[in-house]
């Protein structure tokens, strides 16, 4: 026998085994829940180092290369919140190999935004594959695992189809994009109702599939046997710069006038809709939250469903006094859900979302309010919100 090409066979086995067991760090081979554990000692293709780190224990690793840099942090946000550590940048610590590094945690089970500041000037992390394509400067995601997927996570079930439909808009005079979610057993021959879900500052359609991973919570929820179908159209709600200096007086009128002429037009055709209020459910996070609310409460011939989502009005008795002082209201109102994460009700996003629920409550209106999650204003807390209680309690009595 060959004792050489023997061993040589064993070994070259154990590697096509390791590989086809073991994907590496951000490989991007599947949909993992855990995609950066480091699990065959790799760096991501094209990176200089291995960041960010996630161990079993929940702790995390974040490095750069950087060696004339003088100054490496991580910039607040996200991670900041669940840490309890404040509005303050934490720093790392420079090797002697000109690789900066900051291990923090452990941190709860979840995905967090985040960027790096170098030297001052803003940055995503430059060797994380997991990154964000929306109308702000690229952020980093962080995906901390636990010992199994997430209830956002994409799971063995069946699964729904996105689809990306591009149109032109009269109202913005240009090209524009509408994702729509249809369920595992969509049938055109059945009569669907539609959630419309929309962004907040900086967002674009596509953040509520890769950040807020609607179509895969919907899939889990489904699955589970916790909600009713339903397609899921996700529109652009930038329809003005977000800087423009009249920004919150136009872009609501601009938005709604896009909603009924060409959105909610082009679902109605293309897919086998309620073409009717009952089957109508608006919902959004921050400014998404408030186009839900000035657009969807002035729209009750379109609408009979609310998800206003870390959102509200100081002087809501004043700005929705049409809809508040309406005597018919309870009866043209299906479903309004309020909700907030723990962390954003112990801040100064609170008072516009209290100053919504205290106006509902002054005039009698039929509600459901609910603070919840770990996380403050962020995609940790619209995540918990979609999945935890507003999909699950929308058309509940819905025979579909």
């Amino acid at each position: 026998m060959n004792f050489k090409n023997f061993y040589l066979q064993i070994f070259t086995s154990a590697l096509l085994l390791t590989a086809a067991l073991g994907f590496g760090q951000q490989a991007n081979v599947n949909l993992d829940y855990n995609p950066q554990k480091d699990t065959e000692g790799l760096i991501p293709f094209s990176a200089a180092v291995n960041s960010p780190e996630v161990h079993d224990d929940r702790t995390v690793t974040f490095r750069v290369k950087a060696p004339d840099a003088k100054n490496v942090e991580l910039n607040p946000g996200a991670i900041n919140t669940a840490l309890g550590k404040g509005r303050e940048p934490i720093p790392f610590t420079k090797g002697d190999d000109g690789v900066w590094s900051l291990t923090i945690g452990p941190l709860p089970v979840d995905m967090y935004s985040y960027h790096f500041r170098v030297d001052g000037a803003q940055i995503a992390d430059p060797n994380n594959t997991q990154a964000a394509f929306t109308a702000m400067p690229p952020y980093s995601t962080l995906v901390v695992h636990g010992d199994e997927p997430s209830y956002y996570d994409a799971k063995n079930v069946p699964h729904g189809n996105v689809t990306r439909h591009v149109y032109h808009s009269d109202v913005t005079n240009g090209e524009r994009e509408l994702y729509v979610y249809t369920p595992p057993s969509y049938d055109s021959s059945k009569e669907y109702p539609v959630l419309y879900l929309v962004g907040g500052s900086g967002e674009l359609p596509s953040n509520w599939i890769y950040d807020g991973r609607a179509n895969f919570i919907m899939d889990n929820l489904l699955a589970e046997g916790k909600a009713n179908q339903m397609i899921i159209a996700i529109p652009n709600n930038q329809v003005i710069h977000r800087n423009h200096p009249e920004h919150a007086q136009l872009t609501f009128d601009i938005f709604e006038k896009e909603l009924r002429n060409h959105v909610i037009p082009i679902v109605d055709k293309n897919y086998s809709t309620i073409e009717s209020p009952k089957g109508r459910a608006i919902s959004g996070l921050s400014m998404g939250g408030r186009h839900s609310m000035f657009i969807g409460f002035r729209s009750l011939d379109l609408f009979a469903n609310f998800g206003i989502l870390s959102a509200g009005d100081t002087d809501a008795e004043t700005s929705l006094k049409d809809f508040l002082n309406d005597p018919k209201v309870n009866d043209k109102v299906d479903y309004l859900f309020v909700g907030q994460g723990t962390k954003e009700a112990e801040g100064f996003f609170n008072a516009r979302v209290q100053g919504l629920v205290d106006a509902l409550n002054n005039h009698d209106i039929e509600h459901e309010y609910y603070v919840g999650g770990k996380g403050g204003h962020d995609w940790s807390t619209w995540r918990h919100l979609l999945y935890y209680r507003f999909l699950p309690n929308l058309w509940k009595d819905l025979d579909n």
